[in-house]
């Protein structure tokens, strides 16, 4: 008679959830019905490069918190990463990227900052917010660990991943005993 072992089922387990996650940022709503959303599953050797990425930026701006993020990607069984195309404009004209209108924001140069680029038009941002969400009430519902991890974006973007997206987040995920994200040290360094 086959067994599948509780690590096998959990891993194969965590991998459909994460899918399902996935789907989740895909139809979650959007302003005006414009999808400009990005996802990806992470795992394997990919998973590791991102966290060895989020060590070397732990290292060249002495910010620890990295470095404790890094450990919790290690301890995941993958990574689900969300982004948008944020320099995109809305067409709404409201300001709040600090353009008059959107037509001026669409002409603004778009720069690179040391994480992500911008300006963002607020509605993408919104846009992403509401993927993220929706995908984290997935695992949620699913009883999978997760947390959504701003600092894996910035490794994400480092290494090409979702090479269209001006901001990443990243959910990993793990089912332990215990969940790993949120019984972790608190202290982190300010960010300079």
């Amino acid at each position: 008679m086959p067994i599948i072992s509780s690590k096998e089922g959990e891993r194969e387990g965590i991998m459909q959830a994460s899918k399902l996650m996935l789907i989740s940022a895909r139809t979650a709503p959007k302003s005006g019905g414009v999808d400009d959303i990005l996802t990806a599953l992470i795992f394997g050797a990919e998973k590791e490069s991102l966290a060895a990425e989020m060590e070397r930026i732990a290292e060249e701006r002495g910010i620890s918190g990295f470095r404790r993020d890094a450990r919790n990607v290690r301890d995941s069984e993958a990574v689900v990463l969300i982004g948008v195309r944020g320099t995109k404009k809305f067409g709404l004209n409201c300001g709040a990227c600090g353009y008059a209108n959107c037509d001026e924001f669409e002409k603004a140069g778009k720069k690179a900052g040391q994480d992500f680029s911008g300006p963002t038009c607020v509605f993408k941002a919104l846009d992403l917010g509401i993927a993220l969400g929706s995908a984290a009430k997935t695992a949620g519902i699913l009883n999978v660990d997760n947390r959504i991890m701003y600092r894996i974006g910035p490794a994400a973007r480092r290494l090409g991943m979702l090479s269209e997206a001006s901001v990443i987040m990243g959910i990993p995920v793990s089912a332990k005993g215990k969940n790993i994200y949120f019984d972790r040290p608190r202290k982190v360094e300010a960010r300079s």
